[in-house]
This record gives structure tokens, C-alpha cells and sequence, in this order.
């Protein structure tokens, strides 16, 4: 979270007079509503979850009304709390992926979101069953052919404005806008339309962790009422909608979505981070064919002016070669200039060092390069080596873990372009939701030990952060 995240973000609540008081159902009544709330979910056919700014709160992101939200510490005239990571690295909350878990098993059927953190898509609920009614910020959509872009940056505007990059859809190029609205934006229909077809054929709405004040998105819960559904509110502060509410738990979503989670003897799983980075190698040979001028550059897969943003450095050395001169690239864009014999082949090491709020400190890739031998190009089945890679992270309990996906040539001017995949954070719950709901204390759910990084409010690299080290571009050397 950042001051501009703040900023950004204040549309979503409005300043009026409501109370800010916390409310806490006493644990032997907060145990009870929570096995009711379980037997109500075992037995839906249709539950539509309705998601506001309290389920992120475990995330390191503030929420409004809160004592310390962001509308109550401006209204107290206090400086907004400091970022303990980049917003960026933010990662799901343990509710996140409880959805995610209830998704699977086809007991949720959609999801509402008034947030704009972009943590539903990134915990894995599918786009086709999400309406994020207010955008999302890390979200671009091509107004043109509809294609959306869903990136691992904050993009750089607000209001359905136009960004710096286009549509790459073929013969299509048109400027692309974010997709967070300001105040006087409509509700797009594209996300609200689904939302209230859900609302309507809901036997319940679960809405976690919102004041429920903001229309008209406040009002699509109650629209299952007219067909028999009920409305369930769990949330801190008391909301305009409680009378109308079946079940109303004042408690910690973490907390009551572990019990919950328990009770249907369901595990929460891990969420598995993975970026994605470019290593670019552009080749010309001199006028006499003995020199080869190469540039290297490390880049985003969303465009080769974009930033990288988990990536702080890169530190480059040559195996075996002690007449090339070593590099350290601190600035973005990370680039790399040489001239070289073209009947030399030689091999680089390139040391990523990650930014604050990933789980490792750093990777090492060797490159091997010999500029007479033709690259080989494929494409490898990204969401087979996606599991993979998730799979190994889960077992080993740790990030670093990666692998070339896509290996391509382009012809004018000469580049190589070799896209790897990486985990660069790894969250792991405990072992069962009665566990992790028994090692709650004042509602901040403890990681397992293993876990690499946690969902609480730091988020810095311990010192005993991994380094993780490749040495071979094949796949199968790093599964």
C-alpha cells in the first residue's frame, strides 16, 4: 500500500456520518454463528460472495472505516500508515483462498468485489466468474476489441483513462485504458449485469468484510431476498443492511471463514506466486564480420518499456572469462551493452536480486551465448509448467523454483527473446482450518513454519531469505 494506493482507492467510500466503532461477537457466540454460517454453505445451491476492504486488511492493505482506515485516520488529521512492502507483492488473505478452495469444489458460484487490489485474480478465481464493479489496478482493458491485460505493475492512471500501451491483439494496436473508476463513472455493465443475474439466483449472499453504504453496489445482496435467498454479513463495523441480514458475525473474515473452512473439513490451499521476466539478446555483426555489438536486457513480459518491479538489480559475470569485464545494473531499464569476437562463445551468469516482499533474495540464471549457432524457438504448455512449478514450491516450501517457457527469434533487428516463469512468493496456511483457527490471536492467523512469507503486516525478507540458483535454460532441470 502507498499513499497513491490511498488515493487511489478513496472513491470506494464515502464520508458520511456512520459510526466506526469495532464490534466483537463473544468467541462462545462467534463459534455458534460461525457452525451455523458452515450449515447454511453446506447446504446452498447458489452462493454468490459479495468481498469489501476487510478481507484485505490481513494483506497489509488498510480498509476505510477502521480505527485506523484510511477515512479515520484523515478525518483525525493523522498521516496515513506507512507501506511494510510494495503494493504490488501484496498477497491473498487466507479468505482469498478460501474462495478459491470453495470455487473449485463447486460450492461458490461467483464472486462480487467492491476492491480494486486485484487479489481475487491473483489468489485464482476465474475472470468468468468474478465482477470487480469498481476495477481493478493492475487491470487494462482494450476499449476497441475487449481484451483484457492483467499486469504485475500498479498501471499508471485512474478514471477509464488511456495508458502508455496498446492492444497487441492482432491488427487491433488501440490505446488501452485502466479500468478503476473515479467518482462520477457509472458502474460498468460488464461486471454489473453478471453481478446482479448472481444476486438474483442466489440462495445466499455472503458479504465479507464491507460497510455495505456505497450504491448502488450495496444493494445487489438484497437482491436475493426477492427470490428466497438470504443475505449473511460479516464485518467488523454494523451496516445499513443488518436488519435485513439472516446471520450477522461481527468478527475477523480470517477468522471466520477458518472456522467455517474447519467445519466443512475443507483445507485452505497455498497461494504460489509466479512472475514472469525476459532475458533479450540483440545481435549485429560489424561492417568485417569479426565483431559481434550485443545488447542484453533483462524485461517485462508486458512490454520492453515496461518496469520490472520485483526485480531491485541485476548482477552480471562471465564464466571462465576473466577478459570480461563483470556489470551491476541498478537502473531500469536493466541494459547491457558489448562488443564480442563472433567465434567466441562465452557464458553469462546473471544474478536477479528481488525487491522487498518477495521470498527470496535472489536467483541465479546462466545464459549461455554463441552467436554462430542458430537459437532454437518453442513454446512449452505454460499451465503444465505453471503446476509444476507450484507443485515442487508447496513441497519444498520455498520460492526460486523456474523455467524457460516460450524461447523465440525476431528477425529485425536480431533478437533472442527467452521468457522464464519464476515463484517468488510461497504462502502456506496451517494444515487445517482447526488449526489455524486455534492459533489465532486478537484475529492474526500465525503462517505455518514453513511458510516463506506471510499474509500479516511485514512483509520484508527475513535474513534468511533463500537464494536460488539454475544452471540450465531446459525445463527439466527445473522441476
Amino acid at each position: 500500500m502507498s499513499l497513491g494506493y490511498a488515493e487511489k482507492l478513496s472513491y470506494i467510500e464515502d464520508v458520511g456520518n456512520v459510526g466506526m466503532v469495532e464490534y466483537f461477537d463473544p468467541s462462545h457466540v462467534l463459534r455458534e454463528k460461525i457452525d451455523q454460517l458452515a450449515i447454511m454453505i453446506k447446504k446452498s445451491k447458489h452462493l454468490v460472495v459479495f468481498t469489501g476492504a476487510g478481507i484485505s486488511t490481513s494483506c497489509g492493505i488498510p480498509d476505510f472505516r477502521g480505527p485506523k482506515g484510511i477515512w479515520t485516520l484523515q478525518r483525525e488529521g493523522k498521516a496515513l500508515p506507512e507501506a511494510s512492502l510494495p503494493f504490488h507483492r501484496a498477497a491473498p488473505s487466507l479468505t482469498h483462498m478460501a474462495l478459491v478452495e470453495l470455487e473449485k469444489a463447486g460450492i461458490l458460484k461467483f464472486v462480487i468485489s467492491q476492491n480494486v487490489d486485484g487479489l481475487h485474480l491473483r489468489s485464482g478465481i476465474p475472470r468468468e466468474k468474478l465482477a470487480e464493479l469498481h476495477g481493478n489496478s493492475f487491470m487494462e482493458v482494450c476499449p476497441s476489441c475487449g481484451e483484457e491485460y492483467f499486469r504485475d505493475f500498479e498501471v499508471e492512471t485512474i478514471g477509464l483513462k488511456e495508458t502508455s500501451r496498446r492492444c497487441t491483439v492482432a491488427k487491433c494496436g488501440t490505446r488501452l485504458k485502466d479500468t478503476v473508476l473515479d467518482w462520477e463513472d457509472a458502474l460498468p455493465p460488464k461486471e454489473m449485469n453478471p453481478a446482479e443475474k448472481h444476486c438474483k439466483q442466489a440462495d445466499i449472499v455472503l458479504c465479507l468484510g464491507t460497510s455495505l453504504q456505497i450504491t448502488p453496489a450495496c444493494n445487489l445482496p438484497l437482491k436475493a431476498l426477492r427470490g428466497g435467498g438470504k443475505v449473511v454479513i460479516v464485518n467488523l463495523q454494523k451496516t445499513p443492511k443488518d436488519k435485513k441480514a439472516s446471520l450477522v458475525i461481527h468478527g475477523f473474515a480470517d477468522k471466520v471463514i477458518a472456522g467455517v473452512m474447519d467445519q466443512l473439513n475443507m483445507q485452505i490451499p497455498p497461494f504460489v506466486r509466479i512472475d514472469l521476466f525476459q532475458i533479450v539478446l540483440v545481435q549485429a555483426l560489424s561492417n568485417d564480420k569479426r565483431y559481434v555489438n550485443w545488447t542484453l536486457q533483462i524485461a517485462s513480459v508486458h512490454g520492453q518499456r515496461a518496469a520490472l518491479p520485483f526485480i531491485e538489480s541485476v548482477e552480471i559475470s562471465f564464466l571462465d572469462r576473466e577478459d570480461y569485464k563483470a556489470a551491476i545494473l541498478d537502473k531500469q531499464p536493466f541494459r547491457l551493452k558489448r562488443r564480442t569476437a563472433y567465434n567466441k562463445a562465452f557464458e553469462m551468469v546473471l544474478k536477479l536480486n528481488f525487491s522487498d516482499g518477495c521470498g527470496c533474495s535472489s536467483l541465479e540464471i546462466d545464459v549461455p551465448v554463441d552467436f554462430k549457432v542458430s537459437t532454437d524457438c518453442f513454446d512449452f504448455d505454460k499451465d503444465y509448467i505453471f503446476q509444476k512449478l507450484r507443485d515442487k514450491a508447496v513441497l519444498e516450501s520455498r520460492c526460486g523454483q523456474n523455467g524457460v517457457i516460450e524461447r523465440k527469434t525476431i528477425l529485425t533487428p536480431r533478437s533472442d527473446v527467452t521468457t522464464y516463469a519464476i515463484v517468488t512468493n510461497v504462502v502456506q496456511y496451517s494444515k487445517t482450518c482447526k488449526a489455524a483457527l486455534d492459533s489465532l490471536s486478537n484475529g492474526d492467523l500465525k503462517k505455518r513454519k514453513g511458510s516463506v512469507t506471510g499474509t500479516g503486516s511485514s512483509r520484508k525478507r527475513s535474513k534468511g531469505s533463500s537464494k536460488c540458483k539454475s544452471r540450465s535454460g531446459n525445463i527439466r532441470d527445473h522441476m
